[in-house]
């Protein structure tokens, strides 16, 4: 690729984007996270309401990250079966994988899926988790922050900062 190539600086873009996203769905989970506890500990408080409008932030920050996702394959020259998620060159009329039809449009256009997009397997993994017994509740050698993703420096010094304050 060339050092100025528009297409390199529109997926940098796009990945930043992803980025920046990704850190405020990370502070919306710690921000529900803090709502719910507060909720516990005061059983008169009613925070449902934020929690929704957190969950639905969470939602459509998803919703963004994938369709960024998508709009990154298709500046790389690339297209996602939407029947075995492959990922095949945009001239293909047929998925190389499975055979499945590309819709007639789809080398000039991304197609941005208009539902929800699938639960993060981060986000998957902890709702499997067997519920927490009362015994397994005192135990405090468990380390939550080992379920979730790897945050950056950046984050870490600004999560820092946010602890100091407490």
């Amino acid at each position: 690729m060339a050092l100025f190539d528009p297409k390199a600086k529109t997926i940098a873009q796009l990945q930043r984007a992803n980025e920046e996203k990704t850190v405020a769905v990370r502070r919306y989970f710690d921000e529900i996270g803090r709502l719910y506890y507060g909720q516990y500990r005061d059983v008169t408080l009613d925070v449902s309401k934020e929690i929704n409008t957190r969950c639905d932030a969470i939602s459509n920050l998803y919703a963004d990250i994938e369709a960024n996702k998508l709009r990154i394959l298709f500046e790389k020259g690339l297209k996602i079966c939407s029947t075995c998620k492959k990922d095949n060159p945009l001239e293909h009329a047929f998925c190389s994988a499975c055979g499945a039809k590309f819709p007639d449009n789809s080398q000039t256009e991304v197609e941005v899926p208009t539902g929800l997009p699938p639960l993060p397997e981060t986000v998957l993994s902890l709702i499997r988790r067997e519920p927490v017994s009362e015994s397994d509740a005192s135990d405090t050698s468990v380390d939550l922050k080992a379920e979730m993703p790897p945050i950056s420096d950046s984050e870490q010094k600004e999560e820092d900062h946010q602890d100091e304050s407490f």
